[in-house]
Protein backbone atom coordinates (compact mmCIF):
# COMPACT_ATOMS: atom_id res chain seq x y z
CA UNK A 1 0.00 0.00 0.00
CA UNK A 2 3.02 2.58 1.07
CA UNK A 3 4.59 1.95 -2.38
CA UNK A 4 1.33 3.07 -4.24
CA UNK A 5 0.94 6.05 -2.01
CA UNK A 6 4.31 7.31 -2.92
CA UNK A 7 3.58 7.17 -6.51
CA UNK A 8 0.38 9.67 -5.75
CA UNK A 9 3.18 11.61 -3.83
CA UNK A 10 5.51 11.79 -7.35
CA UNK A 11 2.42 12.56 -9.21
CA UNK A 12 1.63 15.36 -6.73
CA UNK A 13 5.08 16.32 -7.29
CA UNK A 14 5.01 16.81 -11.37
CA UNK A 15 1.44 17.97 -11.30
CA UNK A 16 3.11 21.10 -8.66
CA UNK A 17 5.43 21.10 -11.58
CA UNK A 18 3.40 21.29 -14.33
CA UNK A 19 1.29 24.00 -12.26
CA UNK A 20 3.96 26.83 -13.29
CA UNK A 21 2.55 26.90 -16.81
CA UNK A 22 -0.83 27.91 -15.68
CA UNK A 23 0.48 30.18 -12.96
CA UNK A 24 2.65 31.75 -15.76
CA UNK A 25 0.32 30.59 -18.68
CA UNK A 26 1.76 32.09 -22.51
CA UNK A 27 -1.11 34.30 -23.13
CA UNK A 28 -0.81 37.37 -25.62
CA UNK A 29 2.96 37.81 -24.86
CA UNK A 30 3.71 34.19 -26.36
CA UNK A 31 1.45 34.77 -29.12
CA UNK A 32 2.75 38.38 -30.59
CA UNK A 33 6.17 36.69 -30.70
CA UNK A 34 7.90 35.97 -33.96
CA UNK A 35 7.99 32.54 -34.24
CA UNK A 36 10.31 30.11 -36.28
CA UNK A 37 8.68 27.58 -39.38
CA UNK A 38 9.29 24.62 -37.33
CA UNK A 39 7.33 26.19 -34.22
CA UNK A 40 4.65 23.51 -33.01
CA UNK A 41 1.11 24.14 -32.92
CA UNK A 42 0.63 25.99 -29.23
CA UNK A 43 -2.65 22.88 -28.63
CA UNK A 44 0.30 20.01 -29.12
CA UNK A 45 2.34 21.29 -25.70
CA UNK A 46 -0.33 20.50 -23.63
CA UNK A 47 -0.73 16.63 -24.35
CA UNK A 48 2.82 16.50 -24.65
CA UNK A 49 3.79 17.69 -21.58
CA UNK A 50 1.33 15.41 -19.66
CA UNK A 51 2.42 12.53 -21.18
CA UNK A 52 6.09 13.54 -20.51
CA UNK A 53 4.93 14.01 -16.51
CA UNK A 54 3.67 10.70 -16.75
CA UNK A 55 6.62 9.34 -17.38
CA UNK A 56 8.60 11.77 -14.60
CA UNK A 57 6.87 10.89 -12.23
CA UNK A 58 6.71 6.72 -13.07
CA UNK A 59 10.37 7.13 -13.10
CA UNK A 60 11.03 8.59 -10.05
CA UNK A 61 8.45 6.30 -7.95
CA UNK A 62 10.88 3.58 -9.70
CA UNK A 63 13.90 4.87 -8.51
CA UNK A 64 12.79 5.37 -4.97
CA UNK A 65 11.25 1.88 -5.19
CA UNK A 66 14.83 0.63 -5.80
CA UNK A 67 16.68 2.74 -3.70
CA UNK A 68 14.92 4.93 -1.87
CA UNK A 69 15.84 8.69 -1.35
CA UNK A 70 19.36 9.80 -2.58
CA UNK A 71 21.62 11.61 -4.62
CA UNK A 72 19.38 10.23 -7.68
CA UNK A 73 16.19 11.81 -6.31
CA UNK A 74 17.87 14.79 -5.13
CA UNK A 75 18.95 15.33 -8.50
CA UNK A 76 15.01 14.37 -9.70
CA UNK A 77 14.18 17.09 -7.19
CA UNK A 78 16.57 19.41 -8.71
CA UNK A 79 14.96 18.84 -12.28
CA UNK A 80 11.45 19.62 -11.00
CA UNK A 81 12.69 22.97 -9.49
CA UNK A 82 14.42 23.68 -12.80
CA UNK A 83 11.38 22.73 -14.77
CA UNK A 84 9.12 24.76 -13.24
CA UNK A 85 11.35 28.23 -13.18
CA UNK A 86 11.71 28.07 -16.87
CA UNK A 87 7.74 28.85 -17.19
CA UNK A 88 8.61 32.04 -14.63
CA UNK A 89 11.43 33.27 -16.50
CA UNK A 90 10.33 32.59 -20.21
CA UNK A 91 6.56 33.82 -19.48
CA UNK A 92 6.91 35.43 -16.34
CA UNK A 93 9.80 37.59 -16.03
CA UNK A 94 9.23 37.59 -20.68
CA UNK A 95 13.22 37.12 -20.53
CA UNK A 96 13.79 34.51 -23.47
CA UNK A 97 17.48 34.99 -22.60
CA UNK A 98 17.27 33.94 -19.28
CA UNK A 99 15.24 30.97 -19.37
CA UNK A 100 17.58 29.74 -22.50
CA UNK A 101 20.57 29.59 -19.92
CA UNK A 102 17.90 27.90 -17.17
CA UNK A 103 17.13 25.30 -19.81
CA UNK A 104 20.47 24.30 -20.73
CA UNK A 105 20.87 23.53 -16.73
CA UNK A 106 17.67 21.45 -16.59
CA UNK A 107 18.64 19.57 -19.90
CA UNK A 108 22.04 18.79 -18.41
CA UNK A 109 20.18 18.01 -14.37
CA UNK A 110 18.28 15.57 -16.82
CA UNK A 111 20.79 13.68 -18.17
CA UNK A 112 22.25 13.31 -14.79
CA UNK A 113 19.13 11.59 -13.63
CA UNK A 114 19.50 9.65 -16.75
CA UNK A 115 22.95 8.72 -15.47
CA UNK A 116 21.95 8.29 -12.04
CA UNK A 117 18.66 6.30 -12.72
CA UNK A 118 20.45 3.74 -15.35
CA UNK A 119 21.94 1.51 -12.24
CA UNK A 120 19.46 1.70 -10.67
CA UNK A 121 16.54 0.94 -13.49
CA UNK A 122 16.90 0.93 -16.89
CA UNK A 123 13.64 1.71 -16.90
CA UNK A 124 13.97 4.55 -15.05
CA UNK A 125 16.65 5.80 -16.99
CA UNK A 126 14.77 4.96 -20.19
CA UNK A 127 11.47 6.97 -19.33
CA UNK A 128 13.43 9.97 -18.80
CA UNK A 129 14.73 9.64 -22.31
CA UNK A 130 11.80 11.28 -24.17
CA UNK A 131 12.27 14.23 -21.31
CA UNK A 132 16.00 15.08 -22.33
CA UNK A 133 14.78 15.10 -26.11
CA UNK A 134 12.15 17.08 -25.73
CA UNK A 135 13.61 20.07 -23.09
CA UNK A 136 16.70 19.51 -26.17
CA UNK A 137 13.86 20.59 -28.83
CA UNK A 138 12.36 23.31 -26.49
CA UNK A 139 16.18 24.64 -26.20
CA UNK A 140 16.29 24.70 -30.28
CA UNK A 141 13.27 26.54 -30.22
CA UNK A 142 13.39 28.98 -26.84
CA UNK A 143 17.14 30.00 -28.44
CA UNK A 144 15.27 30.88 -31.92
CA UNK A 145 12.67 32.89 -29.94
CA UNK A 146 15.23 34.62 -28.07
CA UNK A 147 16.84 35.25 -31.48
CA UNK A 148 13.97 36.47 -33.30
CA UNK A 149 12.44 38.62 -30.94
CA UNK A 150 15.27 39.70 -28.68
CA UNK A 151 16.29 38.96 -25.01
CA UNK A 152 13.74 41.07 -23.86
CA UNK A 153 10.66 41.01 -26.46
CA UNK A 154 8.38 43.57 -26.20
CA UNK A 155 4.78 42.65 -24.90
CA UNK A 156 2.33 42.40 -27.00
CA UNK A 157 -0.14 44.94 -27.99
CA UNK A 158 -3.11 45.33 -26.42
CA UNK A 159 -6.17 44.65 -28.80
CA UNK A 160 -9.52 45.70 -28.16
CA UNK A 161 -12.92 42.92 -28.25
Amino acid sequence: MGEWWMLGVFFAACVATAASGAIFAPGPWYAGLRKPRWCPPDWLFGPAWAVLFCMIAVAGWLVWRAAGFGPALIAYAAQLVLNFAWSWLFFGLRRPDLAFYELCALWACIGLCIALFAPISATAAWLFAPYLAWVGFAGALNLALWRLNGARPRPAPLTAG
